[in-house]
């Protein structure tokens, strides 16, 4: 299974600090799961169908239709103080460095 070895370079790569003593918790846990997964592994799913997602869902969203609504637009200009024009002026998100 695993060894204290392991559990000190999965936290190490995790960037986590753990004791002596959570290193031998953690030890015990990895294996215990590991065990588990493997006892998964010897299930016979022959007979199950492969499924794209665990629950049949399907999109409820609506169709993206593109609007305008001219007053809408019309307040939201109002509302913004920097404009150029018809432009909504905002703070570069990128400096000309990168």
């Amino acid at each position: 299974m695993f060894t204290t070895d392991d559990v000190k370079k999965i936290a190490k790569l995790s960037r986590l600090h753990i004791t002596e003593e959570e290193t031998e918790q953690y030890r015990v846990k990895l294996g215990s799961i590991l065990e588990y997964v493997n006892q998964l592994q010897e299930v016979d799913t022959t007979n199950v169908p492969e499924l794209q997602h665990a629950v049949m869902v399907e999109n409820v969203f609506r169709a993206d239709e593109p609007s305008i609504d001219l007053d809408e637009r019309a307040r939201a200009m109002e509302m913004f103080s920097a404009r150029k024009g018809d432009l909504l002026e905002v703070q570069a998100v990128f400096s000309k460095d990168e």
